[in-house]
């Protein structure tokens, strides 16, 4: 009986995108990655490649923002998120995370922060630059958020080849890192008083982290790619073990055994977990009142499920709705505009933005 019902609500689920309408607003966009709004009309996007654009969503213009950093633009590297400065509409600045080779000519994680002046960046700095060396850019995270005191929120990935180190405090490999807006350390960081802890670290034991959001009520949720099943959502808070790679629910890509264990005692369990993997690209809490039946609810963007997860939580059990799966593509990105209409952002060369409306407007 509880399988039939399963079989059932999953059957639902699949149907939902048919109160929607789906419209591609910009194409032939080039390994886009993130986007965040000017304005109703106005989005600032990255490519990977390195070139970060405005966009008008009206008349379909689009222009290249000058004095972008150079960075590493090979595997899973490049220019990845944008973010507004939370006093953006007074002071114009934004904030951009790349991977780029450090002066040992191996490849890390950056966060610049830079004015937008028109059509091009001013009194650029790099504010962060992590103590995670690589070989190659994998798994490097790249996520910005904000807490509502200002101080800045950054997802530091485990670099794939390098995911031991996640559970030492002395690197940056699968880590939160939290700091100032001037890259400057928070006196309340949880490790800043620990012997060999670097201070800029909020939290650990975490894998590669792609989806980062602080919702209205002050709550930090990220999720993560897992290795061969595994991915997670996780509620964080300061100074806790997410368990990677002591812990984890899935296995090594060679069907090898990562851990033996699910759980073990002052490691965080998560809130849930998708095995096999969803490849959970983005995340985002809605909390608009544009479309009322998503009000309240997480949603993930997938790469390899090619839809987005409406996840909501109910008395501590998950409840799942697979949405905009007829876009069939692999979704790198979901941003609500200001007036709460939601677009994705397509995965890859020739990636298009599309912009989802109820079907009765």
């Amino acid at each position: 009986m509880k399988i039939k019902f399963l079989l059932l609500v999953l059957l639902f689920s699949n149907s939902a995108y048919s109160n929607y309408k789906l419209e591609t607003v910009l194409d032939n966009l080039d390994d886009a990655w993130s986007l965040v709004f000017l304005s109703e009309d106005k989005i600032l996007f990255t490519e990977m490649s390195g070139k970060l654009k405005v966009a008008s969503l009206s008349d379909k213009s689009v222009n290249e923002i000058d004095n972008v950093p150079l960075v590493q633009y090979s595997g899973q590297g490049g220019l990845s998120d944008v973010a507004l400065d939370p006093d953006f509409e007074s002071n114009n600045m934004i904030y951009l995370t790349y991977s780029a080779k450090d002066q040992n000519k191996k490849t890390t994680l950056f966060l610049l922060s830079a004015e937008l002046n028109g059509n091009a960046l001013e009194n650029s700095k790099v504010i962060f630059q992590a103590k995670a060396p690589r070989r190659s850019p994998m798994h490097l995270g790249a996520k910005i958020a904000f807490l509502s005191d200002d101080t800045i929120l950054l997802t530091s990935g485990d670099g794939f080849d390098h995911r031991e180190k996640a559970q030492s405090l002395d690197n940056h490999f699968g880590k939160i890192i939290r700091i100032n807006k001037d890259g400057s350390i928070p006196k309340d960081n949880p490790f800043i008083n620990i012997e060999d802890a670097l201070p800029e670290i909020y939290s650990y034991g975490h894998r590669n982290m792609q989806g980062l959001v602080v919702t209205k009520s002050g709550k930090i949720y990220e999720h993560e790619h897992g290795p061969k099943g595994g991915d997670e959502i996780n509620l964080i808070q300061p100074s806790l073990n997410y368990g990677w790679p002591a812990i984890t629910y899935g296995i090594d890509y060679s069907g090898a055994v990562i851990s033996p264990f699910t759980e073990k005692d002052g490691m965080e369990q998560p809130l849930l977990h998708w095995t096999p993997s969803i490849a959970p690209s983005d995340i985002l809490y809605y909390e608009n009142d544009f479309y009322p039946e998503l009000k309240n609810s997480f949603l993930v963007t997938a790469l390899v499920s090619k839809d987005v997860k409406k996840v909501t939580f109910e008395d501590g059990i998950d409840v799942q709705e697979s949405l905009f799966s007829e876009v069939n593509d692999r979704l790198r990105n979901i941003q609500a505009s200001p007036n709460g209409v939601l677009y994705l952002l397509t995965d890859g060369p020739n990636g298009k933005l599309i912009k989802i409306l109820p079907k009765e407007l």
